[in-house]
């Protein structure tokens, strides 16, 4: 099944994102993780993509086991490190196992690693588009990529994506609704009106809290930095906090008719069913799509 016709359906729908081994020796473990996931009936499950590396190829390999699991997968794809070829390489790759989506992002530049023969992920959604009937989604940040020198310097390159075929975004994390909110009005007045998917981050160690903000830039509001400083030493009640939060935000979402939400996991099944647990009569209720 395509992505676009799930988030299109009307219904609450949740999906959780994976990220593939760095080893092959731990490719039967992370198999395992699909399966517990795939087990919580997500929407759809997304893996990401390790570019010159030997997760790109895991990648294929669990997006393979989703599909296997009856979900529809939906595999992540970067190329601004990458060789053309290698990029076609892996879209054929998918296409022999009958992956019909992928999301395509320009991806962050290794300090080591040569220039690849893409700039932008338009370029990426444009090849991809040439090679079969797939369903392409992009990546947006709500509180503005921050390459960009402005917002609307930023919408015009959303407007780019959608133009070279992209169906659908899916947000960066971000832990302050109204910020989601405010974004998803300049998308709509920028006359962008493709699904919108809320990126969600379950904040379980205060630990992450550092890392989060050097690699997204994004805000953290005072209500989840009083839940770190709270209890930073009682890691127990962090994650139970930290599921606490991320549920709470969802349900706010919903509540103001977002109807597609895609929880970042971390690989870690127990979070992510917590919060499917906390939302067991919600999701797949009828609702108006934002």
């Amino acid at each position: 099944m395509k992505v676009i016709d799930i988030l299109n359906n009307g219904k609450v729908n949740v999906s959780c994102e994976l990220f593939p081994p760095k080893q092959f020796t731990q490719l039967t473990g992370a198999k395992q993780i699909v399966r517990e996931v795939a087990a919580l009936d997500p929407s759809f499950i997304s893996v990401t993509y390790g570019a010159g590396g030997g997760t790109s190829d895991h990648t294929v390999d669990l997006v393979r086991a989703a599909e296997e699991n009856g979900v529809t997968a939906l595999a992540h794809l970067t190329c601004y490190s990458s060789a053309r070829e290698k990029v076609l390489n892996v879209i054929e790759a998918l296409k022999k196992n009958r992956i019909e989506n992928i999301l395509a992002l320009r991806g962050d530049r290794a300090s080591d690693a040569p220039l690849g023969e893409f700039r932008h992920a338009s370029e990426l959604m444009e090849l991809i588009a040439s090679q079969g009937d797939f369903c392409v989604g992009g990546a947006c940040y709500p509180e503005c990529h921050p390459e960009s020198r402005s917002l609307a310097a930023d919408l015009d390159g959303l407007k780019r994506k959608v133009a070279s075929g992209c169906r659908f975004f899916t947000t960066q994390m971000f832990f302050d609704n109204a910020v989601f909110y405010k974004f998803a009005y300049h998308l709509r007045s920028a006359g962008i009106h493709v699904p919108l998917v809320a990126g969600v981050m379950p904040v379980t160690q205060s630990s992450q809290i550092e890392r989060i903000v050097k690699l997204s830039g994004c805000g953290i509001p005072l209500e989840l930095t009083a839940i770190c400083d709270r209890f930073a030493d009682d890691p127990a009640a962090m994650k139970q906090a930290g599921i606490a939060f991320a549920t709470n935000q969802i349900i706010d979402l919903v509540a103001s008719g977002v109807n597609n939400i895609h929880i970042y996991t971390m690989n870690k099944p127990d979070i992510a069913r917590a919060i499917m647990n906390n939302l067991s009569d919600i999701i797949g209720k009828q609702g108006t799509n934002v």
